[in-house]
Parts: C-alpha cells; sequence; structure tokens
C-alpha cells in the first residue's frame, strides 16, 4: 500500500512559492530522489497546468542533468488530475476525473505499490479533511511573501503533526517532513 504525502514549496508565511533561485543541485537531486518513491501524482486543473511543461520537455546541450532526470521521472509517473473544468488531458499517463471520491482514492493507495503525491493546496485541503494524507513534505523557501496563495488553503481546524524528517540545503532551503499525530511514524 502506498501512502500519500502532501508536498508544496512554501514561504516561510505559508504561500505558495517559486523556491527556483533556490534550486542548487543538493536540492534538485533530493526533489528526484523524492520522485523515485512516486507511482502517481494527483493534480487539480491549476497545477496539471502548470507540470505540463515537462511532457514536452526536451533534454538541453548545456542544461541541468537534473531538469533532464526530473523530467523522465514526471513522464514515468501515471497521474490523476481532478477537474471539473479542465476539458481533457495531454500527458500520456493521465487519467481525468470531474470530483474528488474519497472512496476512489481509498482504493488507489491501497493497491498502489508506489507512493502518491498531491500538489496544489484546493485539492490537497480536500484530501486532509478526508484523512487521506499520511505525510506533509514541505519545501520551505527562506523568504516572507506577505500574501498569496495559502499552502494550506480551507483547512478546518487545527492540524497536529510529528516533525519526522528534516533537510538543510546550502541555498537556504529546508525541506521538512511531517506526518499527522495520529497515524504515527
Amino acid at each position: 500500500m502506498g501512502k500519500l504525502t502532501y508536498g508544496m514549496m512554501m514561504s516561510l508565511d505559508g504561500f505558495l512559492a517559486d523556491a527556483s533561485p533556490y534550486f542548487d543541485a543538493g536540492v534538485l537531486g533530493f526533489i528526484n530522489d523524492e520522485m523515485r518513491k512516486l507511482g502517481t501524482e494527483i493534480y487539480g486543473r491549476r497545477m496539471y497546468e502548470e507540470m505540463l511543461y515537462w511532457e514536452t520537455y526536451q533534454p538541453q546541450k548545456s542544461g541541468s542533468e537534473h531538469a533532464d532526470d526530473f523530467a523522465r521521472l514526471w513522464k514515468g509517473l501515471d497521474k490523476l488530475v481532478i477537474s471539473s473544468t479542465l476539458e481533457r488531458v495531454s500527458s500520456d499517463s493521465t487519467q481525468l476525473t470531474r470530483a474528488f471520491q474519497p472512496e476512489e482514492i481509498r482504493q488507489l493507495k491501497a493497491a498502489s505499490p508506489k507512493d502518491l503525491s498531491v500538489s496544489g493546496p484546493t485539492l490537497a485541503a480536500q484530501f486532509i479533511k478526508a484523512g487521506l494524507v499520511d505525510e506533509y513534505g514541505l519545501y520551505c523557501v527562506p523568504v516572507v511573501l506577505g500574501s498569496g496563495r495559502p499552502v494550506f488553503n480551507d483547512v478546518d481546524g487545527q492540524l497536529n503533526l510529528d516533525l519526522v524528517e528534516e533537510r538543510r540545503f546550502a541555498s537556504g532551503l529546508i525541506f521538512l517532513r511531517y506526518v499527522p499525530q495520529n497515524k504515527g511514524t
């Protein structure tokens, strides 16, 4: 059975953040190692449309081997897009469903030999409310934005979490892995 992770890049004050200026070789290698654990990524429309970049990405002669590796890993994943507004998907190994169905996600987790990941705060809030998230992988970018899209959007009540991993990178980015207290480590 695969575990389901909610992973996001966030500012220190909890908003979605662009971490690209902090993507050194250590960070990129770590992200790719995390991707190797996955079998399925689950997106809402907006996140899927952003990630489509990797579907047509071509290896760069003078580019990053990490970007090339990430593109290869992403293309190899199964993808599930949950959207009532997206008309069709255009990437390989991708399914589109119109509504969030918690029981279908539970069945997907139970049948998966690899882990799953959900991205995007709006969709993740539904997963959190349904008790489907087994861990939180937060990439904390050393910036304070003051406003933006909250990483924990529309989450009801308090989430009590246990820190199970912390990793600091030379670029200043910090990765934090938490599990819900009721799920254990």
